[in-house]
């Protein structure tokens, strides 16, 4: 019996730290009692160690120890059933973005991989490519879901890491049994050659997912927490778009430039080029794929950009909600390109589930808040402050708190306390809107100062690509911090300085969903 007992204590967790274990079991030993003792501590307890579970997430994944910490929280009473089923039909439609639109990308990834492979092979200036990384990455995650983005360039990465590594081990690019993540074959007059292409790759990656973010930010199905914000506020992807866009453009331009400069002088572990006898590998390699190109993988190519622009088409005339767009994106891709195995079709949602299943335990750690009002008194204070100050400092508040935690977890509890203001008559409307770019704005942008607020980042970090190019926690935290500190002052100036006088923008909605032309002038001019 002890023996069994002595299993299951290991199996608890599986490979993660003891401390870590412990540290987990304690948090689930002492919640019932702090619960019994004061409701609200026990509930600002149960808050902290969820987000210790998010900023642990390289230790373990946070599903598991977070979902013990949620079941916990409703076995014990400190929220019900009902109201996490509530928080789910919500949110539901975030849901169905994770669910469907992540897997209707998954089959376009050969016309996504093609697009990338083509930017690292044609453009040979550095500094050019970056800034083509960096936007072709920030446009796609605008349409697209950030994780399935990076996911795109990190296969890049690694195919091309593998080609290389095959050569640089003295083997042909036809060998199928070859381990690039073993150096020991390597020959010596290739080494150096590849440290420059680790520290090349590593600085592509980076750009594109400082890209993501740049991107994520702009839209409604960005970020899942922008579809959160867009839901309580009722606003259609261009509305979205628009109410964005006084903060957004500027830092967007704001991190081209960025993104150029660190380049340039060789900075924060950037300005790596890649070396000359790489290039000349991955060229032919190019050259030999081309030529092996069938006409059905031209075709297949042609119909995933034609369902691209439909996805473009779809979601900025919102003609159905995201998730049955990226449903249709799915039966569209896999009609046309020949997938019908049901095997073939499950690969394409494992990316997604794990997510999803994660997002699930915030929307229960978010029912606890509601039920035990723990933001009430914070939100009272900031609320008490006038307009300006508060659009800084929820914009402060997100942002630290999604530096060391997930911004969607902050994103989604700071709307739903500011609509529940709204609602009770605290804030006017338009107070409300500007708070929601605020939260939007903070949840994304100085997050990308470490791996524990963007999902992109963090999956980033945990992939095959990282050790390979010796991309650890403290080097991504050292290379973002050039764009943590643009980002976060020029977003802050937007908050401060331009958002306030972005109600013009919103004549343009008005225009397309109400008025004629002349009307939506005539307004413009008396605003």
């Amino acid at each position: 019996m002890s023996d069994l007992l002595i299993a299951g204590c290991r199996n608890f967790l599986g490979n993660a730290p003891k401390w870590y274990k412990w540290a987990i079991i304690t948090f689930l030993v002492v919640n019932p009692i702090i619960f019994a003792i004061d409701p609200f501590v026990a509930g600002w307890l149960l808050v902290g160690q969820f987000i210790f579970t998010l900023a642990m997430a390289l230790k373990c994944y946070p599903l598991q120890p977070g979902g013990l910490l949620a079941i916990e929280a409703v076995v014990i009473g400190m929220t019900s059933p009902k109201q996490v089923e509530h928080e789910l039909a919500a949110n539901f439609e975030v849901i169905l973005l994770l669910i469907f639109m992540v897997a209707g990308i998954y089959f376009m990834k050969s016309l996504l991989l093609y697009i990338f492979t083509k930017l690292l092979i044609k453009v040979e200036s550095k500094a050019l490519l970056s800034l083509s990384f960096c936007f072709a990455a920030a446009f796609l995650s605008a349409f697209l879901d950030a994780l399935t983005v990076i996911a795109v360039v990190i296969s890049v990465a690694v195919g091309f890491y593998s080609i290389y590594h095959k050569v640089a081990s003295g083997k042909d690019n036809s060998a199928l049994d070859h381990d690039h993540t073993c150096d020991n074959n390597l020959q010596d007059q290739r080494r150096e050659d590849l440290e420059k292409f680790r520290a090349f790759l590593r600085s592509l990656l980076m750009h594109a997912g400082v890209g993501s973010a740049l991107g994520g930010v702009c839209t409604q199905v960005g970020e899942p927490q922008n579809l959160i914000i867009a839901d309580q506020a009722s606003w259609d992807f261009i509305e979205f778009a628009l109410r964005m866009a006084p903060v957004t453009l500027p830092v967007f331009i704001c991190g081209l430039i960025t993104c150029y400069l660190v380049e340039k002088l060789g900075w924060f572990g950037y300005g790596s080029k890649l070396p000359s006898a790489v290039r000349q590998i991955m060229v032919d390699y190019d050259k030999q794929a081309d030529a092996k190109m069938s006409q059905r993988d031209v075709a297949k190519l042609v119909v995933q950009g034609i369902i691209g622009i439909w996805l473009i088409i779809g979601l900025a005339l919102h003609l159905a909600p995201v998730g049955l767009i990226g449903l249709s994106v799915i039966v569209l891709a896999t009609s046309f390109t020949g997938i019908i195995e049901e095997h073939a079709l499950g690969k394409a949602f494992e990316e997604a589930l794990p997510f999803t299943a994660l997002l699930a335990v915030f929307f229960t750690i978010v029912a606890v808040i509601i039920d035990q009002e723990l933001f009430k008194p914070v939100i009272q204070a900031v609320l008490m402050q006038d307009g300006q100050s508060q659009l800084a400092l929820f914009y402060v508040a997100n942002g630290i708190l999604s530096m060391l935690s997930d911004n969607v977890f902050v994103g989604t509890i700071y709307i739903n306390e500011v609509k529940a203001a709204l609602i009770n008559g605290q804030i006017t409307r338009d107070q409300f809107d500007l708070l929601a770019v605020a939260i939007n704005t903070g949840t994304n942008l100085p997050s990308v100062a470490t791996p524990n607020g963007q999902a992109a980042f963090l999956f980033l970090l945990t992939s095959a690509i990282a050790p390979l190019v010796r991309l650890s926690y403290g080097r991504m935290v050292w290379m973002a911090l050039p764009y943590t500190i643009v980002l976060a002052i020029v977003g802050m100036i937007g908050i401060m300085f331009f958002l306030e006088g972005s109600t013009e923008w919103l004549y343009l909605n008005e225009l397309i969903h109400h008025h004629t032309v002349d009307e939506a002038i005539n307004s413009g001019a008396a605003h």
